[in-house]
């Protein structure tokens, strides 16, 4: 079963595609331009449509999504964490 999807490999964080994605669960996803499967345990409940690292983040990292940059971490986050407006913004202001 795929949990969540990553578009590109170069992407650092994956979508989740299902409900009921929880803490601790191991979850399958799917690297779209690789036609890959990648696997992470979850640090976070994570809901359907939100997204979480694939990798460590650290505070200041550019976070990269369907292979566009999306903004900076202003928190770290490690895999498997939830990746949200209380860690990511916008670098356009």
């Amino acid at each position: 079963m795929i949990h969540f999807i990553v578009h590109d490999q170069h992407d650092s964080v994956g979508v989740v595609v299902v409900e009921g994605v929880e803490a601790g669960q191991e979850v399958t996803g799917w690297i779209m331009d690789q036609d890959k499967e990648l696997k992470v345990k979850l640090l976070n409940d994570i809901p359907i449509g939100h997204k979480f690292a694939i990798r460590d983040l650290n505070e200041g990292d550019t976070v990269m999504k369907y292979n566009t940059d999306i903004g900076r971490m202003v928190q770290p986050a490690k895999a498997g964490e939830h990746v949200h407006v209380h860690n990511l913004k916008t670098k356009r202001w």
